[in-house]
């Protein structure tokens, strides 16, 4: 559906999906691409727009940007890969994750779709109204496991455990699609309780955000 696609910006995501597009044979540094691929910053994209020639087909990667951004182009869409990139990593950081795809047209949507499969995404559609709360939940998902992650770390690091041992149950919680373990799914608020006291003792920033996490936790 497209012939050549040319990526401007090359960040995390920008490298990886690049990398992809020239294992396809669909990668384009010239002008000759019908299809331009924005993967700058959200701040930036209006101004990326602004500088692309009326006539190719246009796309921004961001999440919670509107279809807004890329002005006066009439031929776009957006697609966002759900997933968290590294520059370690190349572009089998794609495989199998989803794509959010916002399209006007039956044939930007088509196109949106076309294109998540050529770089190994699973495709679904987002309204462009629907795009900040989707962001938000995929940033919720994402973000606050690092926080969660950190914040469990110094409780364990500071009892005298090993924090990488948290990881392979973290894993296993994700692999047992969440279900819900431990004191508060049983119950077991006497416990709970003995967490606050030790979590006030060693670490009193943390207590608010224990006290959050399982009110939001409690069935």
């Amino acid at each position: 559906m497209f012939s050549q696609v040319r990526v401007i910006g090359r960040g995390r995501v920008g490298t990886a999906i690049h990398a992809r597009l020239a294992q396809r044979g669909l990668a384009a540094d010239g002008t000759d691409a019908d299809l331009v691929l924005l993967c700058v910053p959200d701040s930036a994209i209006a101004d990326a727009a602004r500088a692309v020639p009326s006539g190719p087909w246009i796309a921004h990667v961001s999440g919670a940007t509107p279809l807004a951004a890329l002005g006066t182009h009439e031929r776009r869409f957006g697609l966002h890969p759900l997933q968290t990139f590294t520059r370690a990593r190349g572009p089998e950081q794609l495989d199998g994750a989803w794509a959010a795809v916002t399209s006007e047209t039956v044939a930007a949507r088509e196109r949106g779709h076309w294109l998540a499969g050529c770089l190994g995404l699973r495709p679904f559609d987002i309204r462009d109204e629907s795009r900040v709360l989707y962001h938000a939940g995929a940033a919720m998902a994402s973000n606050f496991l690092v926080t969660l992650y950190r914040a469990a770390a110094r409780l364990v690091e500071s009892a005298g455990a090993p924090p990488e041992a948290l990881l392979p149950l973290m894993q296993r919680t994700i692999d047992n699609r969440f279900e819900l373990t431990g004191p508060i799914a049983r119950g077991d608020m006497s416990t709970v309780d003995a967490h606050l006291s030790a979590i006030h003792r060693a670490a009193p920033d943390l207590e608010a955000l224990y006290r959050a996490m399982a009110e939001a936790t409690r069935p």
